[in-house]
Order: C-alpha cells, then structure tokens, then sequence
C-alpha cells in the first residue's frame, strides 16, 4: 500500500498510457490466473511469495499491510490507499511497493461476468540487495523525492516472467528449481526500469530511506514493546526530530501512528482468525488498558472489536 505520494496526474496517466495493454496482453495471464483462483478468495500457492486473487463484485476496504513486492490487476480495478494519497490500478499496470507499509485497499470494479482477476508477488529484502550490488546499480539512485508506492505501465518482459512463473504451477516438480530463478528475473527487470529508481532507495547502503526501511522492519517484529523514539531515531542515525520527518515521508504517519495500525490490524487477526477476545487480544498487542484498545480500534475499524468481528465473519 511513502509519503506515498504518487500524485494523481501521474496515476491518471499512467492509466491513460496503459490502454493498448488491457487486450491481449493480459488477458493470457488472466486466463491462467482464473484456471487456480476459481471462485472468490485469496490463494496461496507453492511458489513462494506468489497470490493469486478473485472477487465477483465491489469489496468493503480492507486494511492490510502490503510488503516489499509488486501487485498485479489483471481484470477490474483495484484502489490502494495509503495515508492521504489514493491510487488505483487497472490491467496494463504495475504496483510495487519497496517498504512495508498499512494501506487500505479494496476492488473498486468486479462483476459475475467480469470478476476481478489479479496477483501479487513477495520479494525477500535480502535478495533485493544481493542482486542491486551484483549489478552495481546503488549509484543509478536519482535525487528525486522517495514513493515507497509506484504504479507504472506494466514491462512487457515482466509480463513474460510472470506468465512463465504462473505457468510452474502446472509442474510443480520445477517448481523449487526454476521459480527462484524466474523470480530473480522479475526482480531484476523491475530494478532496470521504471520502478527502479524507487526500490533503490531502500537498498543503497546509508540513504535516509534504507534507515527508515530497518527502523520498519524493526517496528514489524516489536511492535508490542513500548516505543522509544530517541532510541528508534538513533538506530536510524538521526535525531528524533528528522527521523520522524524521514519516516512521515515514507510512510504517510509518524512512528507512533505505524506502530498503533500494526498492533491493532494484529489484534483484529487474532480475535478473526484464533477466536481471541477483545480484552485478551489488546494485551496480546501490548494495549495496557482494554477502553483505549477499543477506542483506538473504533477509530481505525469504524466499529467496537466485537462488532466488527461480527461483521467480519459474516461477509
């Protein structure tokens, strides 16, 4: 779903430029995606970071955190939103995301006749780093503002790829062998074009967005703990002061912000998924007192915690 800000003429183009993709091009892969993702939902497969998902109408927007990755429209559109910046993705684009980040996102166009049909695919920041140093691409960074978000035309080559590495799941006896190759394809042609820029930033030793991208990831495993700024910031090699303006920038809200969205989007999938209650689901995420989980969780969620459990099972 840095600040985000993909800015909405760049959006509109970009859907302006990608109409002679949204025939043939995507359709093969629309097909192939369908033949595994046959009704609603979201499928995991055997090939390690890769979704595959279907939706017959509109859907409520859901909150989520999308991670270092490139998602896929293949039919319908898609709305991601992440702070105040709203982008949406047809057939014919590419969304890679280069931090973790909370959005809210949602299909904004499906039908019974024409589902929403699309696909994202994962990377491991690791291997990111290891192929941008074997290619010697860390002095390719441009001095233009960080989006930790892109939506671009999608690369013909990259489309390829992803044919190719849907098309293993057919043969999953090659699959351990031959789709981490074809996925370090895809990482690689997405670093030479046009989202490249943007995925540097986050791997170029000593940028102000690498520092911002492992003060993320350290947010990501302790959330739970109480959040020290100036300890935070100095892991970051900054002051308090410009490491809350680097992080807004990246994020679209400040530490504390990113902090309460990841444990109360953890308390949700604990009381969804593992039938938790709402008092022990607080202290779980490291809310000490129960009103201020269920205040916090209303004004993110819309609802009290066990209404919108309720509600959430229902659909």
């Amino acid at each position: 779903m840095a600040h985000f800000k993909v800015a909405c003429n760049e959006a509109s183009l970009a859907q302006r430029t990608s109409g002679a993709l949204i025939g043939t091009d995507t359709r093969k892969l629309a097909d192939a995606v369908s033949q595994f993702a046959r009704t609603d939902g979201d499928f995991g497969t055997a090939i390690p970071g890769l979704s595959l998902h279907r939706r017959h109408k509109q859907t409520m927007p859901l909150h989520c955190i999308y991670g270092l990755g490139m998602g896929l429209t293949l039919q319908g559109r898609k709305q991601v939103v992440v702070g105040d910046e709203v982008v949406t993705y047809s057939p014919g684009q590419s969304m890679v995301t280069s931090v973790d980040l909370p959005v809210i996102s949602n299909v904004i166009q499906a039908s019974v006749a024409q589902p929403f049909l699309g696909m994202m695919l994962t990377f491991e920041s690791r291997t990111v780093v290891q192929i941008a140093e074997r290619l010697q691409l860390s002095q390719r960074i441009k001095d233009d503002g960080f989006k930790p978000v892109t939506v671009n035309d999608l690369d013909a080559g990259v489309l390829g790829a992803l044919e190719r590495l849907v098309a293993l799941l057919d043969e999953p006896a090659l699959i351990n062998s031959i789709a981490p190759l074809v996925t370090e394809e895809i990482i690689i042609r997405l670093l030479l074009g046009a989202h490249g820029p943007q995925m540097l930033h986050v791997v170029s030793v000593g940028s102000p967005s690498q520092h911002i991208a492992k003060a993320i990831a350290w947010l990501k495993l302790n959330f739970c703990q109480t959040l020290r700024m100036d300890d935070l910031a100095a892991t970051a090699h900054m002051s308090p002061s410009t490491f809350r303006q680097h992080f807004r920038s990246v994020t679209g809200m400040s530490p504390l912000q990113y902090q309460k969205q990841l444990r109360l989007q953890a308390a949700r999938q604990l009381m969804l998924s593992e039938k938790v209650d709402a008092s022990s689901a607080g202290g779980l995420v490291g809310y000490e007192s129960s009103s201020q989980f269920s205040r916090e969780y209303s004004r993110l969620f819309g609802e009290p915690p066990q209404r919108d459990i309720k509600r959430m099972r229902l659909q």
